[in-house]
Formats: C-alpha cells, sequence, structure tokens
C-alpha cells in the first residue's frame, strides 16, 4: 500500500493563556505608558522595514521587575521549554541543565502600521504573545495578520495540476495567523515572517522573544 509521509516539516506551538484578561490589561497599561516615554524605552537600533504607526522597544523586556511581565516570562518559557523537550525527547535531568538566553520586546501597532518580511538570526526559537489584537475592519481580512513563508517556496517553481491543489501539510502556500488575546505561537527563529498593515480601531499589541541556549556544565 502506498504511504504519504512529511519527509520535511517545521515544528511550530501554539497555545492560549486562559482567563488573560487581567493580565493583558495590566501588559496593555504598562506598554502604552512606558510608549509615551518615547525614546526611553523604544528599540534605539531598528533595523526591519516598519513605519511610523508601530512603536517597538527595547528588547530586555523580560527583565523588567513589574508582575505582570514576569507572569507572561513564565508562560511563554514555559511552553517554550515544553516544546523543546518533546521535539528534542529530553528528560528532566536534561532540561534542569539549560540555560535560556533572551531577548524581548513589544510592539503597539496603529490603523496602517505593518512589520516587514524578517527572521531572526543568531537565535534557535522565537515567540509572539498577543495582548490585544485590535479591532479590524471587517472588510479587511488580512489585517494585521502575523504571515510565515513556506520555506519549500522554491518547490513552486514548476506547477502544473498534479500539484496545484496539494493540501495541509504539503501545501506550498504561506501560512497566516490571525491572533487573539492570550495566544501563543511558538516557531523556528530562522522562518521568514511579516505582519500584514493594520487596518482597524485600537491597538494591536504584541511581545515577542527570541531565544537561544546552552548547557550549565559547558
Amino acid at each position: 500500500m502506498l504511504q504519504i509521509t512529511p519527509f520535511f516539516a517545521v515544528p511550530f506551538g501554539f497555545d492560549r493563556l486562559e482567563n488573560c484578561e487581567r493580565l493583558n490589561a495590566e501588559l496593555r497599561a504598562l506598554f502604552l505608558e512606558r510608549e509615551a516615554q518615547g525614546s526611553k524605552y523604544a528599540n534605539p537600533r531598528p533595523l526591519t522595514q516598519r513605519n511610523a504607526q508601530v512603536f517597538e522597544s527595547e528588547f530586555q523586556i523580560f527583565r523588567w521587575p513589574e508582575s505582570c511581565v514576569q507572569r507572561l516570562k513564565e508562560f511563554c518559557f514555559r511552553n517554550l521549554l515544553r516544546l523543546i523537550a518533546e521535539l528534542n525527547g529530553y528528560d528532566e535531568a536534561m532540561m534542569r541543565r539549560i540555560l535560556i538566553y533572551c531577548d524581548s520586546w513589544f510592539h503597539i501597532t496603529r490603523r496602517g502600521g505593518f512589520f516587514a518580511l524578517h527572521n531572526h538570526p543568531m537565535a534557535a526559537w522565537s515567540g509572539v504573545y498577543c495582548v490585544n489584537p485590535g479591532v479590524h475592519d471587517p472588510d479587511k481580512p488580512d489585517s494585521g495578520l502575523l504571515s510565515f513563508v513556506n520555506p519549500a517556496i522554491a518547490s513552486a517553481m514548476y506547477m502544473d495540476v498534479s500539484t496545484a491543489g496539494i493540501r495541509g501539510p504539503f501545501s506550498y502556500n504561506i501560512r497566516h495567523i490571525r491572533l487573539e488575546a492570550g495566544q501563543l505561537v511558538l516557531f523556528p527563529s530562522w522562518v521568514l515572517h511579516d505582519v500584514k498593515p493594520f487596518e482597524g480601531e485600537g491597538e494591536r499589541i504584541t511581545v515577542a522573544f527570541n531565544c537561544w541556549f546552552s548547557l550549565k556544565d559547558q
């Protein structure tokens, strides 16, 4: 019998923080306060193309002492370590040896704001947590989408009827995520991704982080 299997696959992790309303409200208030202070908390060396409708913070927010930030950090790291253990087959003893290094920041995006295609060199795993998705215009289905480029895109250099409709994990298509409050997305840092223009009211607020690792005894 013919067997079809995914020979090459990219692992993504998804979770949702239950009862996140209070935490997200605290994070939103803190981030808006820090944004209002301008360059004090802004990324001093922005690289990826974006426009003035996006505020990007400095890259060490997980070091902030505020309780809401530390609770979010615990949720994100707990899920990331679970993903790493599952994918690598690590036991608890091995996981206790792992040291995490991290960059972390927030984005506040208002109407028209976008963040161009990029990935995260010198990191192993990245994540995005949604504090507030904003209120999207109902006639703008692409508003604020977090989009990931299929790394097998070269396989679309020739397409005919035998390949054009391939579905599921074998599809060549870009993957789009409409983030919801409390949603966490984890992915390999090398995957190219962008954020489509936000067309809506209020603020689209996310926290992102890049992580790399070593062992305590090395």
